[in-house]
């Protein structure tokens, strides 16, 4: 009669190999497997009921961990793996998940929207140590402030006097509601304000920067992707740190303007349909890295224009007498910006 020992032995290899069938892709290691069932099948007596032991299997949840990369980021899977936010939740301090979130370009309530979450192996709770934007740009170091969103990567840099001082998510406009590129300034602001397009959406810490057109930044959703209706979404707390940083335009008592507030470049496109820029993260650390050589070809052609109004604004400023422009658009109205729910990605 075989011993309960060798009953164990076969029964729990037989496991081994039904599980490296359906869960392992490593041909070589599954013959090396079914190799060693084998030996052992033909040298073994027919076991008896009554002389075997029920081998219970393992229902513990599968814990959710990193799967690194070697690029000093790794995934993290969500979707599908019990626990796995809050494991991540416990794992990271609430500096770290702000610093991985952001980089995920999501909000902390809009963390179970994605499936996979890219992490570097070693969290820097810093979030300016993973800038995708240059420390510094020659070409501005004249310009007081500036501030640029980026398409490609759904991020903003500001910078002043051609040195980076404030960067973070954003999500922009969706494909069919895109946010205008080029050159604008920043206008009028509100701490609160009302959608042009729901009533119910409340808005904050808004600066327009199209005042016709209803497009400025504030605080509201960032899912992971484009999803505005041509805002720039960003989080709260970043947005209330550019509305304090940004300067407001300069009217006279007619509401004609005098001197537009801070220069904004919208740039880039976005590769829609395709994988997210941030994911590329983990084949190469320095796949949504931006050059000075990159920021500096996006400014030149608006460079002239940018000095022209910084000249005038500081003539304004200094209470020098200044010809109104073209006339601003009539009040600023209690609803200007519009901007839509989070949808579902296109």
């Amino acid at each position: 009669m075989i011993s309960d020992k060798r009953v164990l032995q076969t029964l729990g290899l037989g496991a081994i190999l039904c599980f490296s069938q359906c869960g392992m892709n490593d041909n070589k290691e599954d013959k090396e497997m079914k190799s060693v069932i084998e030996s052992v099948a033909d040298t073994t007596e027919p076991v008896r009921k009554d002389t075997a032991k029920v081998i219970v299997a393992d229902t513990t949840p599968k814990q959710p961990e990193m799967i690194p990369t070697g690029t000093g980021y790794g995934a993290y899977p969500l979707k599908g793996v019990d626990g796995a936010v809050k494991q991540f939740q416990k794992k990271y301090s609430a500096e770290e998940q702000y610093t991985i979130l952001a980089l995920n370009r999501l909000d902390a309530k809009h963390i179970n929207r994605a499936d996979t979450l890219i992490i570097p192996e070693n969290v820097n709770a810093d979030l300016m140590s993973y800038s995708p934007y240059p420390a510094t740009i020659e070409a501005i170091k004249d310009i007081p402030k500036i501030i640029f969103f980026s398409y490609p990567v759904q991020a903003f840099g500001a910078y002043e006097n051609g040195k980076l001082v404030y960067w973070g998510p954003t999500s922009m406009g969706a494909k069919i509601h895109q946010t205008p590129r080029g050159l604008h300034f920043t206008n009028w602001k509100g701490r609160t304000i009302t959608s042009t397009v729901n009533d119910k959406w409340k808005l904050n810490w808004n600066f327009n920067i199209a005042n016709k057109d209803g497009v400025g930044w504030h605080e509201y959703d960032l899912p992971g992707y484009p999803a505005s209706h041509s805002c720039l979404r960003l989080l709260a707390d970043q947005a209330k740190w550019l509305y304090d940083w940004g300067q407001q335009w300069i009217l006279d008592k007619k509401g004609q303007l005098l001197a537009n507030g801070t220069p904004v470049i919208v740039f880039g496109d976005y590769p829609w349909g395709n994988r997210r820029p941030w994911k590329k993260l983990l084949n190469d650390p320095n796949a949504n890295v931006m050059s000075e050589k990159d920021l500096t070809d996006t400014v030149q052609p608006y460079l002239e224009k940018i000095k022209t109004e910084q000249d005038r604004r500081a003539a304004v400023v200094a209470g020098k007498a200044v010809a109104p422009e073209a006339p601003a658009s009539a009040t600023v109205p209690n609803k200007t910006v519009q901007e839509d729910s989070t949808a579902a990605e296109k």
